[in-house]
């Protein structure tokens, strides 16, 4: 199975030595995050988002289906990653590394399973018809932080996503195309984000969004998912070296702040491609009314 390139014996050395005396290659400080860029697709539910240099693209798609016979009042809701070698050589197509594997898990328990998708607005007729809501996620360019990356992209998609409208007669359902009918947003409840932390040493020096060369060094992660009201997801701390409790009130305080930063973030985006799709649309006919 290929792997990844291990960093040499002067790359260890140098790195840790660096870190010791509260320097980061890149010159970047101990809480500071790289560069964070998000574009929307032409289509709605498409997010580009650049962290340095990993890149990740996702698309949300919806479609009809049957709900399932235990949940007949919900709709479906599914994220889907895909890890290729395009990526990373370190991936293979249809063989799921471990990499892949916890992506996928983090990002099942932070948007899914903390019910910020509201399912049962995706019922159209309950036990016969509902929405199924898809996330996509393709990761374009590997380069360290995956999960805070991905868990950005999979929210900014998903309140990026516009469904179409229907209508119920009887037992007749209507689904309406865009020309007929403006798309509806989905309901959602609020905005969890991930912030991942790399420890070093004996677990009292933390980073934030390592790159791949950092991610090879550590000897433990923790990843801390909350929305900016400060209620957290999960915290997974999956093995490696034992962290002290003060470090991880410590790192959930400046998660909070960072999750702050996102959500503002994606709010400003979001008004912006609002507000640029919208040319010549409602708003400029009132503002023509008002002129008038």
């Amino acid at each position: 199975m290929p792997r990844e390139a291990e960093p040499s014996l002067n790359e260890r050395a140098f790195i840790v030595q660096a870190l010791q005396e509260g320097l980061r290659v890149d010159g970047r400080g101990f809480d500071q995050y790289r560069k964070l860029q998000l574009k929307f697709g032409d289509q709605y539910g498409v997010a580009d988002v650049t962290l340095g240099k990993t890149r990740i693209l996702a698309k949300v798609s919806a479609e009809v289906t049957t709900p399932y016979s235990d949940r007949p009042f919900d709709g479906i809701f599914t994220i889907t990653t895909e890890l290729s070698p395009m990526a990373s050589p370190a991936f293979e197509v249809n063989r799921p590394t471990e990499t892949e594997i916890l992506l996928s898990r983090l990002l099942e328990k932070t948007v899914r399973r903390s019910n910020a998708l509201e399912t049962e607005s995706l019922c159209l007729v309950a036990g016969q018809k509902c929405w199924s809501i898809r996330v996509d996620l393709h990761v374009l360019s590997h380069d360290g932080n995956l999960i805070d990356g991905a868990c950005f992209a999979v929210v900014a998609a998903l309140r990026h996503f516009r469904k179409p409208d229907t209508s119920i007669e009887g037992e007749t359902l209507t689904v309406y195309t865009p020309a007929e009918r403006e798309p509806v947003p989905l309901s959602w409840l609020h905005s969890p984000f991930c912030v991942t932390f790399s420890f070093y040493g004996d677990g009292e020096i933390a980073l934030l969004d390592a790159n791949l060369l950092e991610e090879q060094l550590r000897v433990s992660s923790c990843t801390i998912s909350l929305n900016k009201h400060g209620e957290i997801c999960q915290i997974a701390k999956l093995g490696g070296t034992p962290v002290e409790a003060a470090t991880l009130l410590q790192c959930a305080s400046v998660a909070l702040n960072k999750v702050k930063e996102f959500s503002t973030v994606l709010d400003q985006k979001l008004a912006e491609d609002s507000k640029r799709r919208d040319k010549g649309g409602l708003l400029a006919e009132l503002s023509a009314e008002n002129d008038r």
